[in-house]
């Protein structure tokens, strides 16, 4: 019997962390959840930041936690987190600051204040990227404009999963998924764009090599390796940005499909052997991001199960305390159709009372207010499906064939209301597994780093042979055309 390899993955979220161990042994792969923890941005003097120290302690208990239940044998740790967010460094790698969240106020008006300097055309043309108000470029001119004392000191800028692998090894690089969500990587070469870089009068000198998904970088510091009394187990970019760890981990048996990384928010595309970016697929606002082996994903950013999330913390904020399973609950009991939501709707984005933001929409539009829990649940739900289906008509167009199944992968396959709901509105098809696929991706790069699988396809058989899948079928054709109808007419896209 082949020896197991240990790899350890630390998965982080927009709203939770979890270090995962994986055991790959005959051709499948078992997982131990060795530590969870939330994510908690904070919110100082005006400005929102992830609490990046916190976070890298949370690490630290993750590979404590695998020494103490007997896993000293290790073969290597890797990260995925979610996109664009950064931290720099100073000429001695010290971190100057806490990092920034997405969501802060700061790139506010930048997107136009950009487009006097590089025409949305060109930008699109170079990057592949779609236009979202919290990108990496976005976020660095907003500090070039503010003449920010942080930019000016840096010498190096290290994304998110790199500036944690940083912490880890003492090597500084940029993972490719990683790079190509900041808007600054030119798609065609996947190589940082020196063009939109000195354009925008950025300090090109921050910006570090770009190496493949699935590259080791180092090992553990020698200060690290004794802190945690481990040996010094090698460290791994794997695909740093969390969608592409979870794509990796989609189970299909061929290229044919869609798929939807559910979660905080919700990616929706399909893989390409290159970049799709021309004038139709700029018109459609869609994103091309590197993706492991060599693949392009083409996708459209949605909003997902934040809006439900932030519904939650609001009820529980004001003594209406809930579990999701009783929010699924009441959603199924509520009328369905009553009323609708564009999940990506600026209103809300960030807004401090969610529940009442998305009544407020609906009163706007002139629609039935949900007034109960459950309502709102039902609203949000039946308007992601149907959103997933407006996006699968925009991807199927740029294709120009029909994706016959969806994949979907990720923590929100656990709302198995959304998951008949996506079969109901697409009619189509959809898989629904492995949940934990983005710890899953990461562990299966790193088993492919280390040489214990071969490519992207033996992955997708692990998972296959490894986890199970819930298919749903769609029902009710008629009823979802119908509210379709309604829905396109709604949000105008």
């Amino acid at each position: 019997m082949p020896d197991a390899a240990k790899m350890l993955a630390i998965d982080l979220g927009a709203s939770n962390g979890r270090a995962i161990l994986g055991i790959l042994q005959d051709g499948t792969l078992r997982l131990q959840e060795v530590h969870r923890f939330s994510n908690d941005p904070v919110m100082v003097n005006g400005n929102l930041y992830w609490d990046i120290l916190r976070l890298f302690h949370e690490i630290k208990q993750g590979i404590l936690n695998c020494v103490r239940q007997g896993h000293r044998d290790i073969s290597s740790i890797a990260v995925d987190t979610w996109g664009v967010d950064f931290g720099l460094l100073d000429d001695k790698g010290n971190l100057l600051g806490n990092p920034y969240h997405y969501r802060d106020k700061r790139t506010s008006g930048m997107m136009g204040k950009i487009q006097e300097l590089i025409s949305k055309e060109e930008l699109y043309h170079i990057t592949g990227i779609e236009f979202m108000w919290f990108n990496t470029i976005l976020q660095l001119y907003s500090m070039k404009r503010d003449n920010s004392a942080l930019l000016e000191k840096a010498k190096t800028l290290l994304l998110t999963p790199d500036l944690l692998n940083y912490f880890l090894s003492g090597e500084k690089a940029t993972e490719y998924s990683i790079a190509s969500t900041t808007q600054l990587l030119d798609a065609h070469t996947r190589s940082w764009s020196d063009k939109i870089i000195n354009q925008l009068g950025l300090p090109r000198e921050i910006f570090t090599d770009i190496i493949p998904s699935g590259t080791i970088i180092g090992e553990l510091t020698d200060e690290l390796s004794q802190e945690l009394s481990i040996s010094k187990i090698k460290v791994i970019a794997a695909a740093g940005h969390d969608t592409q760890s979870a794509i990796a981990a989609v189970p299909a048996s061929n290229d044919d499909f869609a798929y939807i990384s559910c979660g905080t928010w919700s990616l929706m595309g399909f893989e390409s052997d290159c970049p799709i970016i021309n004038e139709k697929s700029m018109n459609l606002s869609v994103t091309n991001e590197g993706g492991v082996g060599g693949k392009t994903t083409v996708l459209k950013n949605i909003m997902g199960l934040w809006l439900t999330q932030e519904c939650k913390r609001y009820w529980d904020r004001t003594g209406e305390g809930c579990t999701f399973a009783e929010l699924d609950i009441e959603s199924m009991h509520a009328e369905p159709f009553k009323s609708f939501i564009d999940p990506d709707h600026h209103s809300l984005i960030a807004p401090v009372n969610m529940p009442e933001s998305i009544r407020e929409y609906c009163r706007k539009t002139g629609q039935p207010v949900p007034e109960t829990r459950g309502e709102i649940v039902r609203c949000i739900t039946q308007s992601l499906a149907l959103k997933y289906r407006m996006t699968l008509e925009k991807l199927e167009n740029l294709l120009g064939r029909p994706l016959p199944v969806i994949h979907m992968v990720g923590g929100g396959i656990k709302d198995k209301l959304l998951c008949q709901f996506t079969a109901d509105a697409t009619g189509r098809d959809v898989v629904a597994g492995p949940i934990e696929a983005s710890s899953i991706g990461n562990i299966l790069v790193q088993a492919m780093a280390l040489g214990r699988i071969k490519d992207l396809k033996q992955i997708r058989n692990i998972v296959k042979a490894s986890f199970p899948i819930v298919a749903y079928s769609p029902e009710d054709k008629e009823l979802w055309d119908k509210a379709y109808d309604v829905f396109k007419n709604l949000i105008k896209e």
